[in-house]
């Protein structure tokens, strides 16, 4: 495939949207699987949670390769192989007969997976102009977020009324899928001049606001994703059946839709900083009600506000990271991505002994009291923070900084 100019549109490509849906059906399919997993292969919990805290390892730490690939060789080019891997250690996860073997194919579906969202979101940087990009982020957000209910709601009745390793065969059919659809796909045009791989990285590494943002989306993750995981398994600790703790957290995908269509409507008529504010107090807000009560009616309620967090906190940095190092935007996104997984994989691992033993109260109060300092950070630094000149295009320089205008999307996407 020849690299061209893709034609801008305020929307992401059917293809690319079917893709990070796979990728995050698969990524949080397993919330309500961790006690079924335990009980069909005879492991703990804590051991049973390793495998989505090894998945989000992998997820975030092959970051960096998949950013300056991406860069090197092609977005579609990187999103179709991973796809095609990720299928392949779906098939063995679905297959593998003790806890070693299904930890190790989680760890490789993780890595691969990981290509296809970050990937998808530099897809969009690179072709979207930037007074148009938060739309169009937003828009994949909300595909993302209905494969992110569909996966607890889906992944806990088919474990539930089948069998769980159902729930790892689904994915990697559709992820072969995928890899074909993207064929069509054209490869954007992207920027040059950063002397190959040692220039992008040290492009990224040097920009203390891309440092920045690199930090706030590692406590993200762990505060918002991390411990989310084990909000269903909070349920089930209570003697909540699988298909039923699975639609308890898939408010959260619900939550993602509704809001991030309030986030679309809001990006231009508020700043930046006062999206991110909104988005961390529903954060601390959902935190605190499961500190108090783990029932059905406050998981619920807790994953609408989780949702609405990621809507307006998450969507605000994560447009940020496409614009903070124009040059390697796909390293940027790359390092950003992975972490945000890195964090959630230190919280979900840090979680399971708590989760073990019944400490859920404990395990969400530190989330909700680690949303203070995350939230007050972002919003100061974003406020200081002032992007380099950009062309209606969507391809910003690197020169001379300029003033941050009010509304959050003209000059950078993460608004």
């Amino acid at each position: 495939m020849t690299q061209r100019d893709t034609p801008p549109s305020g929307r992401p490509p059917v293809a690319l949207s079917a893709a990070g849906f796979v990728s995050c059906f698969d990524r949080f399919a397993i919330s309500p699987l961790l006690i079924l997993i335990s009980t069909g292969l005879g492991i703990p919990l804590s051991t049973a949670v390793v495998t989505a805290s090894a998945y989000f390892l992998a997820y975030g730490l092959s970051q960096p390769l998949w950013g300056i690939l991406s860069d090197r060789v092609g977005r579609v080019r990187v999103m179709r192989v991973t796809l095609l891997v990720a299928a392949l250690a779906g098939a063995v996860s679905a297959l593998a007969p003790n806890a070693a073997v299904l930890i190790g194919a989680r760890i490789v579906a993780g890595a691969c997976y990981g290509a296809v969202v970050p990937t998808s979101l530099t897809y969009l940087g690179d072709t979207v102009p930037a007074a148009r990009r938060q739309r169009a982020l937003s828009d994949l957000m909300a595909v993302m977020a209905v494969g992110t209910a569909l996966a607890t709601a889906v992944a806990g009745a088919l474990a539930e009324a089948v069998d769980w390793r159902l729930v790892f065969a689904a994915p990697a059919v559709c992820a072969v899928v995928c890899s074909w659809a993207l064929r069509s796909l054209p490869e954007p045009r992207r920027e040059k001049g950063t002397g190959g791989i040692g220039g992008h990285l040290g492009a990224v590494l040097r920009n203390r606001w891309a440092l920045t943002v690199f930090g706030l989306a590692f406590v993200e993750g762990a505060v918002l994703l991390g411990t989310m995981t084990l909000l269903a398994t909070a349920l089930q600790a209570r003697d909540v059946s699988a298909s039923v703790a699975g639609l308890a957290t898939a408010m959260y995908g619900v939550g993602v839709v509704v809001f991030s269509q309030l986030v679309r409507f809001l990006s231009g008529r508020l700043p930046v900083w006062v999206l991110i504010a909104i988005g961390g107090a529903q954060m601390c807000a959902g935190y605190a009600i499961v500190t108090a009560w783990v029932t059905l009616p406050a998981v619920f309620t807790t994953g609408l506000l989780l949702g609405g967090g990621w809507s307006f906190m998450h969507s605000s940095l994560q447009a940020w990271a496409t614009s903070v190092v124009p040059q390697a935007r796909g390293t940027a996104v790359a390092f950003f991505a992975g972490a945000l997984f890195i964090g959630s994989s230190a919280a979900a691992a840090a979680g399971g002994p708590l989760a073990e033993n019944g400490h859920f109260a404990l395990l969400f109060g530190i989330a909700c009291a680690l949303t203070v300092p995350l939230t007050l950070t972002a919003v100061l630094t974003r406020r200081r923070w002032r992007p380099a000149a950009e062309d209606p295009s969507g391809h910003e320089g690197a020169g001379a900084a300029r003033r941050d205008p009010h509304p959050p999307t003209t000059a950078t996407p993460a608004g």
